[in-house]
């Protein structure tokens, strides 16, 4: 999705609510230089008949994002509840009330030239207005890249480090530019790995398929939502395997899932209709569950809302402690 981003709307920078246009850092920041920032993406989704914002799992990507930045020694010592807390403040003080992506990031911030990452660490949050990541009405056209996924000894794609997604850049780019929506790409063994910033998975006899976490893929949070609905409501098996390039192209149906992509359908791989080259029912199915349950529509799933207006905030001490925190 590309859209303009009202430099006023309100960000948390610094340990403060700003607007965005106020929030800066500098030319020699290492994160800059070196790609020394770990972030992570949350989605919030709003829905008309109760009026409200539901942010999804945000306890579970705030948990994962700490995790990660303990990856390349960043420090964030605010609790994931102070960092929701933190992000329903922010998306209150923007009165949005449309469907939001939060994109928290920490990175090393001292400004200075040199490799070496140091203590000095920082941490931002941002929430803005986000549609559709991928326009995927009829379905998506991939392409696999030739572009190989980064390995975990080289940088865990599993930690959404910033540098990292400079494979990812390079993927999208290469697959856009040959006509592509989206790109898949492989791992250095030549299974496929995910695409350029989401999970995949495949339907093939009925069982639904998805690579491994330890295919240097990232553990997504939307990708557990998808199993756990595929499980629970259709009763359909799931296996975590690796998956060979030309499954790609003999597969039932084929899919993508991401906090910003949502879960959407690829039609067509390397110029080859996947099945038909229509939507599959699997995947229809369970893109219309994800989103019922990321609106609040499921009561089983209720467990992963956090609805902004009746969530709990901390007090204003607890306020004040995120901001020495951040500082």
């Amino acid at each position: 999705m590309k859209a303009e981003v009202d430099p006023n709307v309100v960000v948390y920078f610094g340990g403060q609510y700003v607007p965005l246009h106020e929030a800066k850092v500098g030319i020699l920041t290492h994160a800059l230089h070196y790609g020394t920032g770990v972030f992570e993406g949350i989605r919030a989704y709003w829905d008309d008949d109760s009026q409200d914002l539901y942010l999804m799992r945000p306890v579970e990507h705030f948990e994962r994002w700490k995790q990660n930045c303990g990856i390349l020694r960043i420090d964030v010592s605010a609790t994931a509840q102070e960092l929701c807390a933190i992000t329903v403040e922010l998306i209150r003080r923007n009165n949005f009330r449309t469907n939001v992506y939060v994109r928290p990031l920490a990175y090393k911030c001292a400004e200075r030239v040199g490799v070496s990452p140091d203590d000095q660490d920082a941490f931002a949050i941002i929430a803005l207005p986000f549609g559709d990541y991928l326009h995927a009405e009829k379905g998506l056209h991939a392409g696999v890249s030739a572009w190989r996924r980064l390995e975990d000894n080289a940088i865990p794609p599993r930690a959404k480090i910033c540098g990292a997604y400079v494979n990812s850049a390079l993927a999208s780019d290469d697959a856009k530019r040959s006509g592509f929506d989206e790109a898949i790409l492989l791992d250095e063994s030549g299974h496929v790995a995910e695409g350029s910033t989401c999970n995949l998975f495949m339907v093939r006899k009925g069982v639904l398929i998805t690579p491994p976490a330890h295919a240097n893929v990232l553990e997504g949070i939307t990708r557990d939502c998808v199993m756990q609905l595929a499980q629970r409501e259709l009763g359909v098996r799931v296996e975590e395997r690796m998956i060979d390039r030309s499954e790609l192209y003999v597969c039932d149906e084929l899919f993508l899932t991401g906090t910003a992509v949502g879960v959407e359908a690829v039609v067509r791989v390397d110029h080859r209709p996947v099945k038909d080259g229509e939507i599959g029912r699997m995947t229809q199915t369970l893109r219309q569950l994800y989103f019922e349950a990321a609106r609040g529509h499921l009561a089983a799933y209720r467990k992963w809302l956090m609805p902004v207006e009746h969530a709990q905030t901390e007090s204003e001490p607890g306020q004040e402690r995120v901001a020495a925190l951040a500082s």
